[in-house]
């Protein structure tokens, strides 16, 4: 029998799950829980040491005869100081410790309650990962990891411990801290068997990239319905030579920010009330790149509770975006993809057939989609104003160059920035033909103008006769404004930078928020209303700008903006 707590209960489960096979065990009832649930394993052998201090040397003891992880676990307060010297001497050695600390509830620390004082980080020099796990003593232990997106804290103290564990186990032996809160009562010992928690692998190939994980491929040909996912990834970092037979076999979803010449209009197909989500749901799905925009597919990878995410990552860190991760594949895209591809080629022609036709059924909806937004008629509207520049654009792309070119930048005649917010999302609709930048690391407001100033900046030619290439930045007006000191800077009056400005005074991705309208405080306080415009910012920082109140001038407005024959920046300020 094990405990009823269920965080512990996680904990136990993945230790073993991750091949942990030694602990050992200090006295204390906070931790009474942990070492009941380590006593009760028969694949892990439990060593009573009273004394802390002694207890992490102990556990190093074990670590250099068997030159693998050790458990060593304290109760709360000092108990856990008393192993600094013994985690501070395993990380010199590159021996693996994983301290696992009971610990008092959040609220009572530094409340003068007994045994409470700050845990977490307070082996912060010698360890590679610390982590404190939710206390899940008000949810039932029996529940499902697969439908954890309904149950966020299971899922996060799951893939917290799974993050800590693949430290652990990391080639480089470092040591780890499971910081572990649990509220009393403490001594119920009723559950009968350890929950079946999700494992997160984390493999790191030969530098070419020759032995890929035995299981990512078997999962990949077994796929049912296999889908690619690419995330935001700098052109500049990857060219999609090479990986035809996986791209041509396996539908691909992707947004502007992708290095591909094109978007996939998914928005469109994952809507609400569609009749086809069921049958969309990915059983596989390789995650590629960085952060999404898109709320409604991240929203519906999470749905997909049986998919086996497989993440391809440069750092190596667990980032479980849809909440079904399995295995990370540590290294750079194109090449692990590249000999993807190479593996994968031999088994196209045993390629399921219920892959085919579900590749085959995305194509179709993504196609229908494509047409839905290319047929409406043109409006004075920012989706107008975005229409029109992206129509332009595509005039000026040269033939040579019109398939990305990545690899050779200095060619590309033009680069595109867009803001966040609604800027970014009418990217993800319109785009095509060329990179689309934005800082969407973090998704804030700042800085866009000035970021696409400094590219301006770094593309610039140094020889006067040879012009420089064109760089636009699409911007809503709080964006702007907020942001207006990127014009102001003596190397401006140089760039070829070309701003969209659209002003329709306030931020409009906050009329989309339902409920919100209901408030009193939403067009002034949380829209930010105003009714400034860029006319004294543009005449105070030698910037040409016009000013676009209806269809006509807008489409006058955007031939003005996007002539490669002057040089300068120019705004064009877009009045909705």
């Amino acid at each position: 029998m094990f405990s009823n707590k269920p965080s512990v209960n996680i904990l136990t489960s993945l230790l073993v799950a991750h091949g942990v096979k030694h602990a050992v065990v200090c006295p204390g009832s906070r931790n009474a829980p942990i070492v009941h649930n380590l006593n009760e394993c028969p694949d892990i052998t439990c060593y009573p040491i009273t004394d802390e201090r002694s207890a992490g040397f102990f556990a190093l003891g074990i670590a250099q005869a068997t030159d693998e992880p050790v458990v060593v676990c304290v109760t709360s307060g000092t108990a856990l100081l008393n192993l600094a010297p013994a985690v501070a001497e395993a990380h010199y050695q590159h021996q693996s410790l994983i301290v696992v600390s009971a610990d008092r509830p959040a609220e009572w620390i530094d409340q003068l309650d007994g045994q409470t004082l700050q845990q977490p980080g307070a082996l912060a020099p010698w360890v590679k990962k610390t982590v404190t796990l939710p206390d899940l003593s008000p949810l039932t232990s029996h529940y499902s990891p697969l439908t954890s997106h309904l149950s966020p804290l299971p899922w996060h103290c799951n893939r917290l411990v799974n993050e800590a564990l693949i430290e652990a186990t990391d080639d480089t032996h470092p040591c780890v801290h499971i910081n572990v809160p649990l509220n009393e009562p403490l001594f119920d010992f009723t559950v009968e068997t350890l929950p079946e928690e999700r494992v997160i692998r984390r493999y790191a190939p030969a530098t070419d990239y020759s032995c890929l994980p035995q299981q990512l491929l078997d999962d990949l040909q077994s796929a049912k319905r296999p889908l690619i996912v690419f995330g935001q990834l700098s052109p500049r970092r990857f060219h999609y030579e090479g990986i035809d037979h996986l791209f041509s076999h396996i539908i691909v979803l992707h947004e502007a920010l992708a290095p591909f010449t094109s978007v996939s209009p998914f928005e469109e197909v994952l809507t609400p009330h569609s009749s086809h989500l069921s049958s969309l749901t990915p059983d596989f799905i390789l995650y590629v790149g960085d952060a999404i925009v898109s709320k409604r597919l991240k929203h519906f990878l999470r749905e997909a509770e049986d998919a086996h995410t497989w993440r391809i990552s440069l750092t190596g860190e667990v980032e479980d975006t849809f909440q079904n991760l399995r295995g990370l594949v540590v290294g750079d895209a194109e090449a692990i993809l590249q000999a993807l591809d190479s593996k994968f080629s031999p088994h196209i022609p045993h390629l399921s057939p219920h892959a085919v036709n579900y590749r085959r059924q995305w194509l179709q909806l993504l196609s229908d989609a494509r047409q839905q937004l290319d047929n409406p008629p043109l409006t004075f509207s920012e989706e107008g104003a975005v229409r029109l520049l992206e129509q332009q654009l595509s005039s000026l792309i040269s033939p040579h160059t019109s398939h990305l070119s990545p690899h050779s930048s200095h060619l590309i005649p033009l680069s595109v920035h867009y803001a966040n917010s609604t800027a970014i999302r009418l990217a993800n609709r319109y785009a095509k033909g060329h990179p689309v930048w934005c800082n969407r690391g973090t998704n804030g407001i700042e800085g866009s103008l000035s970021t696409a100033a400094g590219f301006a900046a770094a593309v610039l030619s140094p020889h006067p006769s040879h012009p420089s290439p064109l760089i636009f930045c699409v911007i809503g007006d709080l964006s702007f404004f907020y942001d207006q000191n990127a014009l102001w800077n003596t190397i401006l009056p140089r760039l070829n930078l070309r701003i969209l400005l659209l002003n329709n005074g306030h931020g409009a991705i906050f009329d989309h928020l339902q409920g919100l309208g209901q408030s009193a405080a939403h067009p002034a306080l949380v829209a930010g209303a105003h009714h400034t415009t860029a006319e004294g910012i543009c005449q105070q920082c030698g910037v040409s700008r016009q000013v676009a109140t209806d269809l006509e001038q807008l489409q006058k407005g955007i031939l003005w903006l996007a002539d490669a024959e002057t040089r300068g920046p120019r705004l064009l300020e877009v009045m909705l």
